[in-house]
């Protein structure tokens, strides 16, 4: 049974989707179309912007999307993937894939979530980290420790596979999240290159603004299962897919739970529909054995 899986941020890279444009008539038009439906040539910057102009949000969430949809239809993952599910960002393309939301429609909504986490990041110095080399409960008692002591937001943030879970939060409390999670035995706690605690409390402005987007759009319910970040669990009724989406921006991504739970329900292989190859690895450090594959 194949899964259909699709990137977040930081999965853009100079270039992408450029191939896809050359080769595919649907693309070149869902290309174009993304460029009339933003108000800018976003294809322009996809192809041959600078690093910097594909790091700024409102674009990177965006282009990836566009990039993993077009991707997905090219390739006729639409048609022969029986369950979906996306890290993050990337949730917004399994449900446009597994025709929940229209393309245009989802990408509307990503650019509305673009620019208000954009802005919510503004309002609060604040950060995340990767924590390597620790079980789950482990990094969440130091989230809530360091909580308790300091008073400052840390939360899980990124379930991304056993061993390797991303915390969210005030740059003060991540500082010390690092520091205590050196202490206790973590191979390796990074701090992230990003500008702002995305999957935390620190995102609620963004969420409230996304809710009214959410509100304003036509949610149908999906021809196959998404898995949805918040849940973990497969969703296709429209009322708990617009739930499950506004609770995604301050909960945490449980990845390892949903790549663990479509194991369960059947999935035999996992293709991953985008740029890069990052959930494919995350893939594997939960099943080695599971057949995994990428189109971009």
């Amino acid at each position: 049974m194949k899964a259909v899986i699709f990137p977040g941020q930081g999965a853009q890279f100079i270039g992408m989707g450029k191939n896809l444009y050359e080769q595919s008539t649907l693309a070149r038009t869902l290309f174009q179309s993304s460029n009339q439906l933003l108000g800018f040539d976003i294809t322009a910057l996809m192809f041959e912007g600078t690093e910097e102009d594909l790091r700024r949000t409102s674009v990177t969430q965006p282009a990836i999307y566009i990039h993993s949809v077009i991707a997905a239809l090219v390739n006729g993952l639409d048609k022969s993937a029986k369950m979906a599910a996306g890290h993050s960002l990337g949730e917004f393309s399994a449900l446009a894939v597994a025709g929940a939301l229209s393309f245009e429609a989802g990408l509307s909504l990503v650019s509305i979530r673009a620019n208000a986490m954009q802005k919510a990041c503004d309002l609060a110095q604040s950060t995340m980290a990767a924590i390597l080399g620790m079980e789950d409960e482990a990094v969440e008692d130091v989230c809530a420790e360091i909580q308790a002591s300091l008073g400052e937001i840390v939360v899980p943030a990124n379930y991304n596979s056993p061993g390797q879970l991303v915390i969210s939060g005030s740059k003060l409390g991540i500082t010390a999240a690092i520091g205590l999670a050196q202490q206790k035995g973590a191979k390796r706690a990074i701090e992230l290159a990003v500008n702002g605690a995305f999957h935390s409390p620190l995102m609620e402005p963004a969420r409230l603004e996304l809710a009214q987007g959410i509100e304003n759009t036509l949610i149908l319910n999906a021809s196959i299962p998404v898995y949805q970040n918040a849940t973990a669990m497969p969703h296709i009724l429209a009322e708990e897919i617009k739930r499950n989406l506004l609770i995604q921006l301050t909960a945490p991504v449980k990845w390892t739970q949903s790549v663990k739970q479509m194991l369960a329900d059947g999935a035999t292989e996992f293709v991953e529909s985008g740029p890069g190859k990052v959930l494919s690895g995350l893939v594997k450090k939960v099943d080695r054995a599971i057949p995994t594959a990428s189109v971009d």
